[in-house]
């Protein structure tokens, strides 16, 4: 009986040991090894979906897939431009969106033809690719550097992208939030695009840009935008803004302090955020961090898990009096803006 036991438990040793090296094998790239910007998480089928500035090899997107989001493949390129094609450079903040049964790729790139900076749209059916352009191109304004698209669905079920009107083309050199009505097939804009509120006059911000808009429909209802700028902080920096009327169109009332900023809870700084929920049902923020390399440390992706307290959203396990006190100003403060904006 002992020899059959130990012959049972060598087999099932080898067999752990062999399962582990093949998801080694598969996954051999640990979290904070993976070089990326901007990254993206798409849940699918079991498994998460990286896409993000740096991913490619060369010009184009790539992604990087796992089962944990803490071991990770090697890159995937899943898309690599001809050499004929208009994309010269700038390939950046890819998102990729399942949508209608297909897998969408919202990305940036420069233009030979104008020089400019635009988002444009690609389609596959698979999250890996290969993905081929669906757009005419840039599908934002293409006489100006529009950066960061991104999908969001209002409650009618009409598909808008919000993008970044960049501040390198903005006489003052400011950025702008904005969106636009797509198309059921996402080949074109069927709006005028509108602005959503600019970079600056936000009390947490000392910078010029409005990057990476992420979308969150709270508990009560609230629409919620997280986006990037510079913070008072001395670093990249996630900002929340909430808006009135729980629609794109409506005003973006800005929490006053930054969402995530290097401080006494963080030690990075980072940004372009977006949100996710895990496999096993967590709600989850991703940003790069940090912004800039410095010695050793290089950009890769970060995850903080958050909680839905109906009205906002907060970093799990961040809670301090401090952020309890902002947080009753800022309903306070987002009462009477509220009101004010319905008669002015």
């Amino acid at each position: 009986m002992k020899r059959v036991l130990s012959v049972i438990l060598a087999i099932l040793l080898a067999a752990s040991c062999s399962g582990f090296s093949y998801a080694s094998e598969e996954y051999p790239v640990k979290r904070e090894n993976v070089n990326v910007r901007d990254p993206y998480i798409l849940v699918h089928d079991g498994k998460y979906y990286m896409y993000g500035t740096c991913l490619a090899y060369g010009k184009g997107y790539g992604c990087c897939v796992s089962e944990d989001m803490e071991n990770w493949s090697e890159r995937i390129q899943i898309f690599t431009p001809d050499d004929n094609s208009d994309m010269e450079a700038d390939f950046w903040a890819p998102e990729c969106h399942y949508y209608n049964g297909s897998f969408y790729l919202f990305a940036t790139y420069r233009s030979k033809a104008s020089g400019k900076r635009g988002t444009a749209i690609f389609k596959s059916e698979s999250p890996t690719g290969q993905f081929e352009l669906w757009s005419d191109g840039h599908i934002t304004p293409k006489e100006i550097d529009c950066i960061d698209g991104t999908l969001y669905i209002d409650k009618n079920g009409q598909p808008w992208m919000v993008y970044v009107n960049e501040w390198t083309s903005s006489p003052d050199e400011v950025g702008e939030m904005a969106a636009a009505k797509l198309s059921e097939d996402f080949k074109t804009f069927i709006s005028e695009p509108i602005m959503l509120f600019r970079a600056r006059k936000h009390i947490w911000t000392t910078g010029s840009v409005t990057d990476g808009p992420a979308f969150y429909r709270t508990e009560n209802g609230r629409l919620i935008m997280l986006w990037s700028n510079l913070s008072k902080s001395g670093g990249y920096a996630v900002g929340m803004a909430v808006s009135d009327n729980g629609e794109i169109d409506g005003n973006w009332i800005h929490y006053p302090e930054a969402f995530y900023e290097k401080g006494d809870a963080f030690e990075l700084d980072g940004g372009h955020p977006m949100l996710f929920y895990t496999l096993d049902g967590k709600l989850m923020l991703s940003i790069h961090s940090p912004n800039e390399r410095t010695g050793e440390l290089f950009e890769t992706v970060k995850f903080l898990e958050l909680e839905d307290t109906g009205n906002m959203l907060r970093i799990k396990d961040k809670y301090t009096f401090g952020d309890a006190f902002y947080r009753a100003f800022f309903e306070f403060y987002y009462s009477i803006i509220s009101v004010w904006c319905k008669f002015f």
